[in-house]
């Protein structure tokens, strides 16, 4: 029986729903850090089994409402796949259940799909009964098709979450050939440098900061790029370039690393920091960001 379908990964941020597709299909496809908004756009993926293709989509995790343009894009993300899935893989950390899971649920409930509830970071927990009284006071079992407690960090408990999906999906012929990519080499690239600056100035840095690649030129053996990082104050700027211009230059060296294996070639890497000023709240700039309402 070959079965095939789409999986859509729903919860609020940091959950760790990008760290357990990037585990789930053993390469990394999204962007990780402990920071809100990391995953801004809706990332497709596959994984290729024997008799099974899953063709994943992971959202933006839902956030607390706020006046921002750029989060009321980004909260609308996770609605607009809902509909047009097999399965959901709704995720909570740990016991933790507040009113943005709640939220979340809700929106999880508008949907038909089968329904898999991913309880993350299981290795947080201490007591490991409490998992057992969280499920039973918090949801209806009735209302999944499964329920996996997991420590994606841990790689524990991602093989369950796959046999239950190979159950989950219908029968149906492959869709894709086994080996694609759904996004750009520019969206790629610009992920991976982002993904630096939120970890290297996370603490420092609001997650006001966009990339943009300017300029590719790929060649058998080198790979040259240059893109812009976007603040939205000068004060911004001055932190992402830091003293004599070391935070950039710790940015780019990081990116690179990462761009280097994967595409398997010496990258050349040049990054600017401009201002634009307020653009979370300018939709033109969020479209020319690649952010789209």
């Amino acid at each position: 029986m070959i079965k095939c379908g789409y999986t859509t990964i729903i919860g609020k941020t940091n959950v760790g729903k990008s760290t357990f597709l990037n585990k789930f299909l053993d390469k990394k496809v999204s962007i990780t850090a402990d920071k809100s908004q990391t995953t801004r756009s809706n990332i497709y993926a596959i994984k290729t089994l024997e008799k099974t293709q899953i063709i994943f989509i992971d959202t933006p995790g839902i956030h607390k409402k706020s006046e921002k343009t750029l989060n009321k894009v980004l909260r609308k993300k996770p609605s607009e796949v809902i509909h047009d899935v097999d399965v959901i893989i709704f995720m909570v950390s740990g016991t933790k259940f507040d009113d943005i899971d709640r939220e979340t649920l809700e929106l999880v409930y508008q949907s038909t799909a089968k329904k898999i509830l991913v309880i993350n970071k299981i290795d947080l927990v201490k007591n490991k009964k409490n998992l057992f009284t969280f499920v039973e006071e918090t949801f209806q079992k009735d209302d999944f098709f499964a329920i996996v407690p997991i420590s994606a960090k841990n790689d524990d408990g991602i093989d369950l979450v796959e046999k239950e999906l190979e159950k989950a999906l219908p029968e149906n012929e492959f869709f894709y050939p086994e080996e694609i990519s759904f996004q750009s080499k520019n969206f790629e690239i610009s992920e991976i440098v982002r993904e630096k600056v939120i970890r290297l100035l996370g603490d420092e840095l609001p997650y006001e900061t966009a990339v943009v690649i300017e300029h590719l030129d790929e060649k058998k053996e080198t790979f040259e790029i240059s893109a812009n990082i976007y603040v939205s104050k000068q004060s911004q700027k001055s932190i992402v370039i830091g003293k004599s211009g070391e935070k950039i230059k710790s940015i780019g060296i990081a990116a690179r690393v990462d761009l280097e294996k994967k595409f398997e070639k010496k990258i050349i890497l040049k990054l600017w920091c401009k201002v634009q000023k307020n653009w979370v709240n300018n939709p033109i700039s969020l479209e020319s960001f690649g952010i789209k309402s």
